[in-house]
């Protein structure tokens, strides 16, 4: 079975860190560009961060720019984000997906569109 599986969320206090993984099983990301999304509830998902194939561009949207920050492991198969001083505006669910770009050659690249597999989702709460 396809899935993606996001792992590392929880409650932390502002200003703490937290690191997520999103593992993937049955199908190797190698071909994949990453991208982390975060939700709360009521309001829309949006796209936090992306890493293309090759792990030459990566972007964040403004409000987590020296904060977090993507990598990957293509030989344990998983994405991360590493989240530092957290904010209370960063409490949400926070997915992450994957969009098979390198089928059109594209590796150097990412977005938040077109994503082909999604994982759950793990819970932060940034709380005092």
């Amino acid at each position: 079975q396809l899935q993606l599986v996001e792992s590392g969320g929880g409650l932390v206090q502002p200003g703490g860190s937290l690191r997520l993984s999103c593992a993937a099983s049955g199908f190797t990301l190698d071909y994949y560009a990453i991208a982390w999304f975060r939700q709360v509830p009521g309001k829309r998902r949006e796209g936090v961060s992306c890493i293309s194939v090759d792990g030459t561009m990566t972007t964040y949207i403004d409000s987590v720019k020296g904060r977090f920050t993507i990598s990957r492991d293509d030989a344990k198969n998983t994405v991360y984000l590493q989240m530092n001083n957290l904010k209370p505006d960063d409490t949400a669910v926070y997915y992450c997906a994957a969009d098979n770009t390198a089928q059109y050659s594209i590796t150097y690249r990412c977005d938040f569109y077109g994503m082909d597999y999604w994982g759950k989702g793990t819970p932060v709460t940034v709380s005092s």
